[in-house]
């Protein structure tokens, strides 16, 4: 239903939310996200999710080379801006967790916004700019959550860190060569005569096995399944696979994550302490104004607040924050709302790029970050 106003550009993930919301916590508390088998089921959406979004990356987009270097500073200075909002916004509801306020304000969600820029058709060489930009804070500010999070064991979570880093790259130099050598190819033929889904299969061994390693290493599978997801984006990710993990992600886990996460939430708690919905409020303000700052830099102030888009960072700290009592009760519902509030303005910016200056809006031809180009450049 929320799909079907398409000029409002709404994430389905809403509706998820709400329905865990409704029969979560907050509502009927027909669903509780302390049962082990629904978090399980959670905690392989939250990696599947993540993946995804890791794939989407378009880390292989040769024309996004010349882009890079002002992508790149303009993802610094919203790092730079957003250290003294948050800590203002820190200081004024007494929360204490400015690492955390700034690693969001920050943050850019290539999941939520490259399908903006893909059903919009926005085009154009400020568009093409934004997004290494956008890929950058992605990837930045998930590596920088947990650390972030949980200062006080950042030593242990940097070494986690380090460790799912590595892993990731050994997994992208083995699967380039393994595509190098025609033998990912040969397994494809033999998989789609006998229907046998191996590509699929072996993806899945590989997250949840890289997952364990982040699991057993004290950080988040949020970081497992990026890495993975941006290693698979960096070789070429097949477009039967990408496929596949669209249906069992979108079909199943990643609704039961988006349901879990609402479920857990308690927005009951914002009624008790009524300033976290002017925190989420503030939250959420404090990043379009942090990514509009970029408008110095000659960035479109529209692009600049659709850069600002965010649901996987806060969606991430939320979990994270639930899952260890790193948040008091309403804080995680506060997140949740900031994210909201940078949705809705992504939206409106979106709606005026889209009928704004035709040298940055096509019609008609492919944009870079077209699925069929960039984002699954291999057939089969």
């Amino acid at each position: 239903m929320l799909a079907l106003p398409k000029r409002w550009h709404l994430p389905v993930v809403l509706g998820e939310l709400i329905a865990g919301i409704v029969f979560g916590s907050t509502g009927f508390e027909r669903l509780h996200s302390s049962d082990p088998t629904f978090t399980l089921l959670a905690d392989i959406g939250f990696a599947l999710v993540m993946f995804v979004a890791g794939s989407h990356v378009p880390v292989r987009e040769a024309s996004l080379r010349s882009s890079l270097r002002i992508g790149a500073f303009r993802a610094v200075g919203v790092g730079v801006v957003s250290v003294p909002l948050a800590l203002l916004v820190s200081h004024a509801f007494g929360t204490g967790h400015t690492a955390l306020y700034a690693v969001l304000m920050a943050s850019s969600s290539a999941a939520l916004i490259l399908p903006i820029v893909d059903s919009l058709r926005l085009a154009g060489p400020d568009v093409l700019a934004a997004l290494p930009q956008i890929a950058i804070a992605d990837a930045a500010c998930i590596v920088a959550l947990p650390l972030a999070i949980d200062p006080s064991h950042a030593a242990r979570a940097g070494a986690g860190a380090l460790a799912v880093i590595g892993c990731a790259l050994v997994l992208f130099v083995v699967l380039r060569h393994v595509e190098a050598n025609g033998w990912r190819k040969r397994v494809h033929e033999v998989s789609e005569e006998h229907e046998f889904a191996l590509e699929l299969r072996v993806s899945l061994t590989i997250l949840f096995a890289l997952a364990a390693v982040a699991t057993k290493t004290h950080v988040s599978i949020m970081l497992a399944g990026f890495t993975f997801g941006i290693a698979v984006a960096a070789v070429g990710e097949p477009r039967r696979l990408a496929k596949q993990l669209f249906a069992i992600t979108e079909g199943m886990f990643g609704p039961l994550f988006f349901v879990w996460l609402g479920a857990s939430l308690n927005l009951r708690d914002l009624g008790h302490h009524p300033s976290y919905i002017g925190l989420g409020v503030a939250l959420g303000a404090a990043a379009v104004v942090t990514h509009a700052a970029m408008a110095v830099t000659r960035q479109p102030l529209p692009l600049a607040a659709l850069c600002a888009a965010q649901l996987g960072v806060p969606v991430a700290a939320a979990t994270l924050g639930t899952q260890r009592h790193l948040l008091k009760p309403g804080q995680p519902a506060a997140l949740i709302l900031g994210a909201l509030v940078t949705i809705a303005a992504a939206t409106l910016a979106g709606g005026r790029l889209a009928g704004s200056d035709p040298a940055t809006t096509t019609k008609t031809a492919a944009t870079p970050t077209s699925t069929t180009q960039s984002r699954h450049p291999k057939t089969g």
